[in-house]
């Protein structure tokens, strides 16, 4: 848990001195983007080695 606080703080850190707000909202929506493309790759890798599909 003090792990995901910590990724947290760091996220919040990084857009802290950002001038140009349309540059922030669209690195927080490429950020956002990027985390749920990773959980879908995650997500059937996983679904590829439990149903015993080959590689």
């Amino acid at each position: 848990m003090g792990t995901l606080l910590h990724f947290k703080s760091l996220y919040r850190e990084a857009f802290d001195d950002c001038k140009p707000s349309y540059l922030v909202l669209f690195l927080k929506a490429y950020s956002i983007f990027c985390a749920i493309l990773l959980a879908m790759a995650l997500y059937a890798f996983l679904y590829r080695a439990f149903t015993g599909f080959e590689f």
